[in-house]
């Protein structure tokens, strides 16, 4: 395995500082315990008895459900640790558990279902919606191009690859649209798209601003479905995050320019420009920016930080949907802040050459 031999290399063993109770997204009750017992809501619900419940050895964390210990592992530095023993169980959990629930996400170009687990986890499933070998065509523009669900589960494994982990586990999944979406969804505006095609399979298209009409609708064979399923990060009520326009975002427009295709100054401007005159934001978006190049995404217009670590901590690196769409060509402006900026991290540097190594070369790796 060229992945084992990769995560043993010394470049992925550097540690991480010291990560003390104010570096942690949630700060844990050790006498809490997981329990499932709730009056009908989708929430999980704790009992402070579990002294009394729980068995001799055993602690309250022990109760907890895969998704949970997930949550409550991420800390200021990291999204998940590098030999993180929980990341086996938590992908084979969204590809296998059973489906309870099945509900339109609001908002987004296109159609996104939120599915909900009997141990009160939940998923981001996106459908596919054309095959993997199809290429995004030359004339299009980036912004008009289908979301692919196989580039969300290729980007998780490519930001692992590139030992920045700030992708959230996603999984691949094939899906019953009669029995695990239709029958058991409980979102009416969903429930009144389904339809039998033509061709007798179940299909279905949703609400959303752009492709959710019967020309764009999702179809099983008959009714079996492939997607991704991307864990959830903490409901936002329990831990803010904030959402951060990117300096580099592409215009968005069929004619005008955006100012830094237009200045070949503009980092310095940057730099000049809270948060990233200080502090490594300005390094952690050029981390970005590679990773975004490696897959073609182009569709980088925000990203997000937990709200309790301040300025200080890592990028959530989410909605990659439209990376991984142009296999035969690269898209050199991608690179314009490590161009522009001319700095990387050193680490992060290396391992980029090392992943151009025979041994470790980041197509046999991905691949893997």
């Amino acid at each position: 395995s060229k992945l084992a031999a990769l995560f043993k290399h010394p470049l992925y063993n550097i540690p991480i500082p010291e990560v003390t109770e104010k570096d942690k997204l949630f700060v844990v009750n050790p006498m809490e315990k997981f329990s499932l017992h709730s009056s009908g809501s989708d929430e999980w619900v704790s009992s402070s008895k579990a002294e009394t419940l729980l068995p001799t050895g055993k602690t309250a964390y022990d109760t907890y459900p895969t998704w949970l210990k997930f949550h409550v592992g991420i800390n200021r530095y990291e999204l998940y640790p590098r030999q993180d023993p929980l990341m086996p169980t938590l992908l084979r959990d969204l590809a296998t558990q059973r489906i309870v629930s099945s509900v339109q996400k609001s908002g987004g170009t296109q159609l996104k279902l939120i599915m909900t687990f009997p141990d009160y986890g939940q998923a981001l499933f996106k459908p596919m919606k054309q095959t993997r070998d199809q290429e995004t065509p030359a004339d299009f523009f980036y912004f008009s191009d289908f979301e692919r669900h196989n580039a969300e589960i290729a980007a998780f494994h490519l930001d692992r690859i590139l030992d920045f982990r700030r992708i959230p586990p996603v999984s691949g999944r094939l899906v019953n649209i009669t029995k695990e979406i239709r029958d058991i969804t409980t979102d009416k505006k969903l429930a009144k798209t389904f339809f039998i095609s033509p061709a007798g399979n179940v299909c279905f298209y949703g609400e959303c601003s752009y492709y959710c009409s019967t020309e764009h609708a999702l179809c099983g064979k008959p009714d079996r479905l492939e997607g991704s399923m991307a864990t959830l990060l903490p409901d936002k009520t329990l831990a803010k995050r904030h959402s951060w326009r990117s300096p580099w975002q592409s215009s968005y427009h069929k004619s005008k320019k955006a100012e830094w295709e237009l200045n070949p100054n503009y980092c310095a401007k940057v730099r000049e420009t809270p948060p990233y005159d200080r502090g490594h934001r300005l390094l952690d978006l050029i981390d970005m920016t590679v990773l975004d190049f490696l897959m073609g995404n182009m569709d980088r217009h925000h990203y997000e930080t937990f709200e309790k670590f301040g300025n200080d901590t890592f990028l959530l690196h989410l909605d990659n949907g439209r990376g991984f769409g142009t296999h035969s060509r690269d898209e050199p402006s991608i690179l314009a802040p490590l161009q522009q900026c001319c700095s990387i991290k050193k680490s992060p540097y290396l391992r980029l050459q090392l992943l151009a190594t025979e041994p470790y070369r980041l197509s046999d790796l991905l691949l893997e």
